[in-house]
């Protein structure tokens, strides 16, 4: 331990001229460095600083936008939603409308054809009573004349049996 404590360059022992350089060197690095090496650092640090502010704005105001075209989508969708909507309602009922009009269209041509079937039914029933009366008349005219055998030619018991079958007809 005396080795230490001797003047012999030990741990403890301090040499002033080297404390002297120590601290110019000291100072001129540090006067070197805040001059030359502490402001270019500075200035990135503020840089980047600055980008790293500019970005995040940037991104605030991105998904502020983002926010705002949801916001807008949302709206177009449930407006498209309120006009698909109206577009089916009106497409419910501008079917139910034609289904009407074809239904009163098929109610007015069924009328018709039926009408058109009684008109038929009644012109068949009145040519068949024209072709009974024919072959009445004319049975009655061959009875007659075979029972009458006299002097009445065919064309006055014609008239006669037409005259006759009329009266009866009027009458019912």
């Amino acid at each position: 331990m005396q080795y230490f404590l001797a003047g012999g360059g030990g741990l403890l022992s301090f040499d002033t001229g080297f404390g002297f350089w120590v601290l110019i060197s000291t100072v001129l690095f540090l006067w070197a460095m805040n001059k030359f090496l502490v402001p270019p650092i500075m200035n990135a640090l503020k840089e980047r600083e600055e980008s790293i502010k500019n970005s995040l704005e940037s991104a605030e105001k991105a998904l502020a936008r983002a926010e705002e075209v949801s916001r807008d989508n949302e709206k177009a969708l449930k407006e498209a939603e309120v006009a698909a909507q109206k577009i089916r309602k009106g497409a419910l009922e501008d079917a139910e409308l034609l289904r009407a009009e074809r239904i009163e269209k098929s109610k007015v041509e069924a009328a018709k054809i039926l009408e058109d079937a009684r008109k038929t039914i009644e012109q068949e029933k009145k040519r068949a009573l024209n072709e009974l009366r024919n072959e009445v008349a004319d049975l009655a005219v061959k009875s007659a004349s075979i029972i009458v055998k006299s002097e009445l030619d065919s064309a006055k018991n014609r008239k006669l049996v037409d005259s006759f079958i009329e009266d009866l007809t009027k009458s019912n």
